[in-house]
């Protein structure tokens, strides 16, 4: 046979492969690279599952809540708590279907998407959920640029390439380890409800507050709290997180089996929901805050979170209150680019079938 008529072998193609061409499972430089005790205490077991749900957590409290809910506490007071509160409860469901997803099919949210939808269903849906990633993502930029801003002085255009470095600090923390990954999301989580405990401890009505959780047709029949209320559930439940989490549970090593997927459920959805419940409190924290000083105080024009800034140490009485506002914004900044970085490299690997390797192997 000649070199014209002999048959080259099948190149690979990054483009939609099927599940039967492509059965690498989700992530898999990390893929089941986490130990889980087989016995134990129940506390160990937890523990060992503890971290996918807290990266996901990172996505219900991006600096593009941060507006909505200080937007919403200035003009309306603790009205619109209750909507946080729902949708939180959303998210909680939401992220409790994607991890049983991830664990029960071994497969994650695009790639369960790939083998079920044709290609031009699946074009459609990756191309939809590309532009959700980056409209959040684009907010998150923004918002880690305005704190660099605030502390340092740096142009938000600086602050907004700085912020971009970002991407090379997931490759650098997923070499070395998955869980060092989520011990640097947690330690961020902390600093944000430190900061937010200080400032809610100045300003707290516990009355007033927990009244705000209470339904009120007003949310519905008041055009201008409708508004900022449909801001709130569209800043707080993102598309990106059910792929992200339907992935990264996978990085846990428990026993594919019925009833290791099962005990597996239960934990990871302990895990997400524990995690979300953080969520609720910081968005609920950001908008107890604007309500108490701003609000209070006549100031129902507070809308951006320049002015916030400027503003909170002054009415709340608290000369360390800004500079904590300002720490626990650029700490939310850094945690959610880089787990949207993460949801971002899930998605085009489940959707088109390709891989980026970035683990200890790569």
């Amino acid at each position: 046979m000649s070199n014209s008529e002999a048959i080259l072998p099948p190149q690979e193609s990054w483009t939609f492969a099927s599940a039967k061409e492509d059965a690498r499972p989700s992530l898999p430089e990390v893929n089941a690279s986490i130990p889980v005790p087989s016995g134990g205490i129940w506390f160990r077991r937890l523990l060992a599952f503890m971290g996918p749900g807290y990266m996901v957590s990172v996505g219900y409290m991006d600096p593009g809540n941060w507006a909505t809910d200080i937007a919403g506490g200035s003009q309306f007071g603790y009205t619109l708590l209750t909507v946080i509160l729902l949708s939180n409860l959303m998210a909680i469901l939401l992220q409790a279907l994607a991890a049983r997803l991830g664990i029960a099919t071994g497969r994650d949210l695009a790639q369960s998407c790939r083998d079920t939808y044709s290609r031009p269903v699946n074009f459609l849906l990756w191309i939809a959920c590309e532009a959700a990633i980056i409209a959040c993502d684009l907010a998150e930029v923004i918002g880690t640029a305005i704190a660099l801003q605030l502390l340092f002085g740096i142009p938000l255009i600086g602050g907004a390439l700085i912020t971009a470095l970002d991407a090379f600090l997931l490759l650098l923390l997923m070499n070395k380890g998955f869980r060092f990954l989520e011990a640097f999301v947690i330690a961020l989580l902390i600093i944000i409800a430190g900061c937010f405990l200080v400032q809610i401890a100045a300003a707290l009505l516990l009355a007033a507050v927990l009244n705000g959780f209470l339904p009120s047709s007003e949310v519905v029949t008041n055009p201008a709290m409708l508004y900022i209320a449909i801001g709130i559930i569209g800043a707080t439940v993102m598309p990106h997180n059910l792929y992200l989490h339907s992935s990264i549970v996978q990085t846990r090593n428990y026993k594919r089996t019925d009833e290791g997927k099962r005990d597996a459920i239960k934990w990871a959805t302990t895990d997400s929901t524990i995690a979300l419940m953080l969520a609720l409190f910081i968005n609920a924290a950001i908008l107890i805050i604007a309500a108490s000083v701003f609000h209070a105080n006549g100031r129902t024009d507070v809308a951006e979170i320049g002015q916030a800034y400027e503003l909170l140490s002054p009415l709340l009485g608290l000369g360390i209150a800004s500079t904590l506002f300002a720490v626990a914004l650029l700490a939310s900044g850094l945690n959610s680019t880089v787990t949207a970085t993460l949801a971002g490299q899930i998605v085009m690997e489940g959707f088109c079938g390709c891989a980026f390797r970035n683990g200890p192997d790569a």
